[in-house]
């Protein structure tokens, strides 16, 4: 077997089909059920395949299939373990889970409060896991953008919702969570990683060695995170009310109410 470069993605990154490809490889929600022994028998196999010491018969598979363990659960930055939670592959499921129950209690202010706390306390904990390893990022700094993106969050899913209390159409209460989400992102994202505004993040050379510290490309880098965050959620937040609003008409679906949360997350899943 010709050797294989283990270190660079697998597939072409000039590519959109290559890029989406390799997100969807290293994000693969299964690799949340692998086992402590599996997760560190791959990193042990990666870096002997590095030192050319890897067992006999290691077949190239089972290479891409460490690599996507690796990847998927430890930093990239510090090489240390991410507790599950705030991995990138469990997104789908702890997301599909928190925007269902979101969209689906909404009625209440202690509802709203609730699910907009759980769901920032999410986004901080993920934002926190996958921070840059390069940037100092003390408690105070976490406790600060965590209150802020928590409380912005709040006021703007309470604000929202009594302003359209006064508007005749229950399926704009139904956006509520959306503009609550759309606030506290654009607030939780560049608190959490400020450090990075304020030192720069450290960039590389095309022979990924280590260069200097730029603003801009933290400037940048935060800000994609920022928008890409409210565009993802944009379809399942908005497409997803519209679709219940009709379908809560239905008679069958007046009959069995506790299962419109979890039809909800489902309808997240598939948007």
């Amino acid at each position: 077997m010709a050797r294989i470069d283990i270190d660079k993605p697998r597939w072409d990154q000039s590519t959109f089909i290559g890029r989406f490809k390799h997100f969807a490889f290293i994000t693969d929600p299964r690799t949340i059920f692998s086992s402590m022994a599996e997760l560190n028998a791959a990193k042990l196999l990666l870096e002997q395949y590095r030192s050319a010491s890897e067992p006999p018969g290691t077949t190239e598979q089972q290479l891409w299939h460490a690599k996507q363990l690796y990847e998927s659960s430890f930093h990239p930055d510090s090489g240390e373990l991410q507790n599950v939670t705030g991995r990138m592959s469990f997104q789908v499921p702890g997301g599909m889970a928190i925007t269902g129950f979101m969209l689906q209690f909404y009625k209440t202010n202690t509802a709203v409060v609730f699910w907009q706390w759980v769901n920032q306390s999410f986004n901080a904990f993920v934002n926190y896991t996958n921070r840059n390893a390069e940037s100092e990022l003390t408690t105070g700094k976490i406790a600060v953008a965590y209150v802020t993106a928590t409380t912005s969050a709040i006021l703007a899913a309470l604000g929202t919702k009594k302003y359209l209390a006064k508007h005749p159409s229950p399926l704009l209460q139904r956006l509520v969570p959306f503009i609550a989400v759309l606030a506290a992102n654009c607030v939780n994202v560049p608190l959490m990683r400020q450090s990075e505004l304020e030192s720069g993040i450290l960039c590389t050379d095309d022979s990924g060695n280590k260069t200097v510290p730029s603003k801009v490309a933290a400037v940048k880098g935060i800000s994609q995170v920022t928008l890409s965050r409210i565009v993802i959620a944009a379809p399942g937040m908005i497409l997803c009310p519209v679709l219940m609003e009709r379908m809560e008409k239905w008679r069958w679906m007046q009959r069995v109410k506790p299962l419109h949360a979890p039809i909800q997350v489902l309808i997240i899943g598939c948007l």
